[in-house]
């Protein structure tokens, strides 16, 4: 048997950082995966779909090329060295974190981790051929460790919704579409949130017809209405069909995939592939979690508090299994909050400022309350817009389209949102989650110089806006 002072499951980024700070920390640390490290988000999530997303935008670039002045005649893409150049961005990375917890001194053991009491965990060979998918049956058992404390780091996974048709050949999930070796002529999308907006986004800009399907009145619906009208305007633009208020009732197979729509359009739609891009479940059903004692939710994520405690002394929980935010850099944050508590520390996780990025074209980020929220919670609220067009880094970059849109209180001025549509909006987010971490007020915010001439300096100008006093756009003073 194998002891260690933290086992952590899972080398996602939220276990191999726990397993970092937790190593720093003077702990004898083993992270157990069952397949390289990084997990969703290095290998099939955040990584790999902005490395394809990377090559659709220099591609449309290129095509653009004449409007900066360049030639650039015949333009075309190479799908599969478009997926060559994912596969080396990704094994590039995961190699970098298995390298990272070499130096720190954590132990990488492969397998399947399978709870036998609290504390301590079999570790068992996964099935060849098992594939990224969670659910891969253990083998033969290898190996039996221990250790004073655990941490539950194994994400989670897509599952398809329940519409008959489901399981038809053509119908996958955001894991299935990097197996696609070429581009659908036609996709269907059902999801209109992050990951499905993010698909249309990459099919659409690699020629695909693509056609979205929403439940919800709009795409995706957790940002702010005004960045929601954004985008469905952006994407119709793009010839992008986008059917909100929809639900997708029925997949049959004819001469190609036939789709039935049922909302305020209803349709069907033959199509070559279908991507289910919303639904996810917790990797926790072959965990052996009752072995453990560990209490999970009706949906099967497991419960914490906010220093990431199980209902079970020493047994710990991060990231996506948590239910909390599917966010990779939540599970980080997590991860360390863990580690610090853990290592004897008395810290505390807070979800009130957690940004949110989805990589479309236009991009979008947004963090704190959107207007609708701020209102519902009782806030009397200003807001600014700033737009891109009226910037000059964006115009000297040739990509004007969005805006930034900022939530304040009316009576102090302290900034409750940030809503971001347009180029860098990933990047452009971070002073927003600074400015209500730091409870900043739109007077700081305005009167802080900003670079010039940037991007950067449309959070300045939006506050101006906000404050009634724009320099660069009209508008009415307060």
């Amino acid at each position: 048997m194998r002891e260690f002072d933290l086992l952590v499951i899972g080398g996602g980024p939220g276990g191999y950082v726990a397993a970092i700070r937790a190593a720093q920390l003077g702990l004898s640390v083993a992270v157990v995966e069952k397949e390289r490290p990084g997990g969703v988000c290095l290998n099939w999530g955040c990584i790999p779909t902005k490395a394809m997303l990377r090559s659709a935008e220099v591609l449309q670039t290129v095509r653009d090329a004449a409007a900066y002045g360049v030639r650039a005649d015949n333009v075309g893409f190479d799908y599969s060295a478009v997926r060559d150049r994912m596969t080396d961005v990704v094994t590039t990375l995961t190699d970098g974190v298995a390298g990272l917890l070499k130096a720190n001194g954590v132990t990488l053991i492969e397998g399947h981790a399978r709870f036998t009491g609290p504390t301590t965990v079999d570790i068992c060979d996964v099935e060849a051929g098992g594939g990224p998918r969670y659910a891969a049956a253990p083998g033969e058992r290898a190996d039996t460790a221990t250790s004073r404390d655990v941490i539950i780091a194994t994400g989670s996974t897509p599952i398809p919704l329940p519409v008959p048709g489901a399981d038809l050949p053509g119908v996958i999930t955001s894991d299935g579409a990097f197996g696609l070796t070429s581009v659908p002529d036609r996709v269907v999308i059902i999801g209109g949130s992050a990951v499905g907006a993010e698909w249309a986004s990459l099919f659409a800009a690699f020629g695909s017809d693509v056609t979205v399907v929403e439940m919800r009145d709009t795409l995706v619906p957790a940002e702010d209405a005004d960045i929601a009208t954004a985008l469905k305007r952006s994407f119709t633009q793009r010839g992008i069909t986008v059917h909100t208020g929809s639900t997708v009732t029925a997949i049959e197979r004819t001469d190609a995939l036939r789709v039935t729509v049922n909302g305020p359009k209803p349709c069907e739609i033959d199509t070559d592939v279908v991507l289910f891009g919303v639904g996810r479940r917790p990797n926790t059903a072959e965990l052996g979690l009752p072995a453990a004692g560990v209490a999970v939710d009706a949906r099967g994520f497991i419960t914490v508090d906010d220093q990431l405690r199980t209902n079970v002394e020493h047994v710990y929980a991060i990231g996506d299994v948590t239910g909390k935010a599917l966010l990779a850099h939540v599970a980080s944050h997590q991860g360390l909050t863990a580690a610090d508590v853990i290592a004897g520390h008395d810290k505390h996780i807070d979800y009130t400022v957690v940004p949110a990025a989805t990589f479309t074209h236009p991009e979008i980020a947004s963090v704190g309350l959107t207007e609708a929220a701020a209102v519902a919670a009782g806030h009397d609220v200003v807001t600014g817009k700033f737009p891109f067009a009226a910037l000059g880094r964006a115009r000297t970059f040739g990509d004007t389209e969005g805006f930034v849109k900022i939530v304040a209180g009316q009576q102090h001025g302290e900034v409750l949102g940030m809503h971001i549509i347009g180029p860098s909006a990933s990047d452009l987010i971070t002073e927003g989650a600074l400015a209500i971490t730091l409870e900043a007020t739109l007077d700081e915010l305005a009167d802080t110089i900003h670079a010039h001439p940037t991007l950067g300096e449309i959070g300045m100008e939006a506050a101006l806006a906000a404050l009634g006093m724009p320099v660069h756009i009209t508008g009415t003073k307060r």
